[in-house]
């Protein structure tokens, strides 16, 4: 075959992603956003640095689309030769994978999405997460 010629080849089709229910998506975004404004935000959202040249996390919130669930922070970018004054990441993501369960992806440094768990539920996703957050044995709290 000469260079450059395109030539058939077979694909598999792909099942699709199951639907997720109403129920489970109100159970994960109750449970995510209690994370988001009990621990994430007070740790992560500080005022903004003296020094006017580094980004800085002004935001994070959560938000569905299509069947993941998704853990998001938006940044500032004080410098005056920034191409924009915002710009938004997604650092976490929990795909719906049926019954209940999900799996676990982070973003990584080369913008690929990474799979570290498979088949967790909404409670052990956001443990994983953050395992501080775990109620301590003797009941104080966390």
């Amino acid at each position: 075959m000469k260079r450059g010629q395109k030539a058939w080849t077979f694909r598999p089709q792909q099942s699709p992603k199951p639907k997720v229910p109403e129920n489970v998506k109100l159970e994960v975004e109750t449970k995510a956003n209690e994370l988001v404004e009990s621990f994430l935000k007070p740790e992560h959202i500080k005022p903004p640095p003296e020094d006017m040249r580094f980004n800085y996390a002004v935001d994070i919130y959560t938000k569905w689309y299509r069947s993941s669930f998704y853990f998001c922070a938006k940044y500032a970018c004080p410098d005056p030769l920034a191409v924009s004054p915002f710009f938004e990441i997604k650092f976490a993501r929990m795909e719906y994978v049926g019954d209940g369960l999900f799996n676990l992806s982070y973003m990584r440094h080369t913008e690929k999405w990474f799979e570290i768990f498979q088949g967790l539920s909404v409670d052990e996703c956001l443990e994983v997460n953050y395992p501080s957050l775990k109620p301590s044995p003797n009941g104080s709290g966390f």
